[in-house]
């Protein structure tokens, strides 16, 4: 090359041309927009793009219960009263207390009273105190109604009749008037029918699967133990959830944390990954990393199975660019030049061309994943099968 200058010209202009970064350059942006875009068609706004990566190093979900494994929907199954009470009198003296309350369990008191007594006493001087109940003033006197932190406040036994409710799993609510316990309310919150698989199909992607809660630990022993959940978190107040998800990861584990309310916020910002149910709190909404347009658990599955395959092109990408560059380089500079093969210019744009194109489509494929929560959990669940009947074999 030295003798000829206008050849050592074109070998430097066509390394140039081959070294052009654009495939380099679109290797991980292209494949994080078409991954963000397609979460989004397929129900999961991705706010914080750091999110998504870290999905695929998630080893422990945890879920909040009440409306993330549960409908969020419970409903009065019966009335406990003490000696001299009545059923109605318990009912409304708790319904009207829980009247200003947002939680799921005050609107379900709230539409059991209505079904007997539409207008309800005025109540005033409203307070709530998170995993403890509330408190408030009905026809001048002091009406609170809680569950087992309530009892332990004032020092009060609970109702006898309520001890066939802890021990079948139920909702356990008393209403203490004046300082004194009058009455137990059993409500119950269904499991959501698709609870199981996303809880069996996180197993079969490598994932624990924890359950927080406020409710008592019967309560939350009986639904975990219907969905096969790992670990169990119960009577946790909301300010103690993020200690929980800190407590996890301080001995090792990357934490995702599920939940839909208020209380949840704490937690969801302190997870690796903050994940929010679409019809939650938009507190909760606005701290997570990844919000789920649907209620449907297996939606994790969705966004586990978009950030390992993300992750795949993401790889694809670089291997890709940063082979063609190796071996094209040489190329272009003439390295066989020595035994008669010279890489035209011309040829060298096209290779440039045709290296951003692949990277480009190859990211493209992304499209083709079915997000569907359906979809994602059959996918884990039909490998697991699988996996188990060749162990077997």
């Amino acid at each position: 090359l030295l003798d000829a200058p206008d050849q050592a010209v074109i070998r430097a202009i066509t390394v140039l041309v081959i070294a052009c970064p654009h495939a380099l350059g679109l290797a991980i942006p292209l494949v994080v927009s078409i991954a963000t875009e397609r979460a989004a068609r397929g129900g999961v706004l991705i706010t914080d793009r750091l999110a998504l990566e870290s999905m695929r190093n998630i080893d422990v979900v945890v879920f909040d219960k009440t409306g993330t494994l549960t409908k969020g929907e419970p409903a009065l199954t019966a009335v406990e009263i003490a000696a001299g009470q009545t059923k109605d009198d318990v009912l409304t003296l708790a319904a009207a207390a829980e009247s200003a309350s947002e939680h799921p369990l005050a609107k379900a008191i709230v539409a059991a009273a209505h079904d007997h007594q539409p207008d309800l006493p005025a109540a005033s001087d409203f307070s709530s105190s998170p995993a403890v109940g509330v408190k408030a003033t009905v026809d001048g006197r002091t009406v609170e109604v809680g569950g087992p932190h309530l009892l332990e406040q004032h020092g009060l036994d609970p109702l006898t009749g309520t001890a066939d409710w802890d021990a079948a799993g139920s909702t356990v609510v008393h209403v203490v008037v004046d300082g004194q316990v009058i009455g137990a309310l059993r409500l119950a919150d269904e499991i959501r029918p698709e609870s199981r698989d996303a809880v069996d199909a996180l197993h079969a992607a490598g994932v624990q699967v924890v359950m927080i809660t406020g409710d008592a630990q019967s309560v939350a022993e009986t639904v975990a133990d219907e969905l096969g959940i790992d670990q169990v978190f119960a009577g946790v107040r909301p300010e103690e959830k993020a200690s929980k998800i800190s407590g996890l990861q301080a001995v090792g584990y990357r934490v995702a944390m599920v939940g839909d309310g208020v209380n949840d916020a704490p937690a969801l910002a302190q997870a690796d990954v903050g994940i929010a149910i679409g019809a939650g709190t938009d507190v909760a909404i606005g701290t997570a990393g990844v919000v789920l347009a649907s209620s449907d658990p297996r939606s994790v599955l969705s966004v586990i199975e978009l950030s390992r395959a993300s992750y795949r092109k993401m790889q694809q990408n670089l291997w890709w660019a940063a082979g063609y560059n190796l071996i094209a380089v040489p190329l272009a500079a003439g390295v066989l030049a020595p035994i008669g093969f010279v890489l035209p210019m011309s040829v060298g744009a096209i290779l440039m061309s045709a290296s951003t194109v692949v990277v480009a489509l190859n990211a493209q494929l992304l499209r083709r994943i079915d997000l569907r929560p359906a979809s994602s959990t059959a996918r884990y669940l039909g490998t697991s099968t699988r996996a188990a009947t060749s162990a077997r074999n």
